[in-house]
């Protein structure tokens, strides 16, 4: 597929996609006329990678831990820092709290609709 496709199955702008083609976490092949291509598969990677932007995960960890995020999952951290065992620690701490604070306002919610419905 091209840019304009992925761009809008992902929600994610072409300048974006190029983006992460130049921070090496997404690849595109070349057609004779110089036109990008990505395969199919990089409608979820794009997906993924976005979630873990938005979780506050910098590029360069992201690149790092991309392998583990494919099926079958191949981790192979050969240069891990200490730096980023910590990043990733200090994430995924984060993110339990958003899912936890987020868990608390769904269930606020449903409660709330819950009472109104019923009484309607």
């Amino acid at each position: 597929m091209r840019i304009g496709e992925l761009s809008r199955l992902t929600d994610t702008t072409p300048r974006l996609l190029r983006y992460y083609e130049q921070q090496g976490l997404i690849t595109a092949s070349r057609e004779a006329n110089g036109y990008r291509t990505y395969d199919d598969r990089l409608v979820d990677r794009v997906l993924q990678i976005r979630g873990l932007l938005e979780a506050g995960l910098p590029t360069r960890i992201i690149k790092q831990i991309l392998p583990c995020l494919d099926a079958p999952r191949t981790i192979h951290f050969t240069d891990a820092t200490p730096e980023m065992l910590a990043t990733l620690e200090c994430e995924t701490d984060r993110m339990t709290r958003r899912i936890q604070c987020l868990t608390r306002n769904r269930d606020a919610i449903r409660e709330y609709l819950d009472v109104v419905k019923s009484l309607a």
